[in-house]
């Protein structure tokens, strides 16, 4: 699970654990924000980000390569290669903006992201 629970006022559920691929990720949208949602199968962890990238502005980040920086879950653009963590949102090479991480848990075989609104 990323980022704290504390605020989540709504948990959306998005959808069967079934439904995403393993090590990868799947672009879902909320009212009118795309999400980028993560399975990381190998470490048993999910995480969700905005899907915007914030370098060239585009809809891409779902299908960034995930793996880690010394520890730190990440995800990478597939067009630029800038990377962010998928814990805090920063971005791990320092030059360009943050992203807006997402709680989210699985329960009964269902992911959900968690909002606060």
């Amino acid at each position: 699970m990323s980022t704290n629970t504390d605020k989540v006022s709504v948990w959306f559920k998005v959808a069967p654990e079934s439904d995403f691929p393993n090590n990868g990720g799947v672009n879902v949208k909320y009212k009118d924000t795309q999400i980028a949602v993560f399975n990381n199968k190998r470490k048993g962890e999910w995480y969700a980000t905005q899907n915007l990238c914030p370098h060239k502005k585009e809809m891409i980040l779902s299908r960034g390569i995930i793996g880690d920086a010394s520890g730190v879950p990440k995800v990478a653009c597939p067009m630029h290669k800038k990377t962010f963590s998928l814990l805090t949102g920063e971005n791990l090479n320092g030059d360009e903006e943050t992203l807006k991480v997402y709680p989210v848990k699985v329960e009964d075989g269902f992911v959900y992201i968690g909002f606060s609104e």
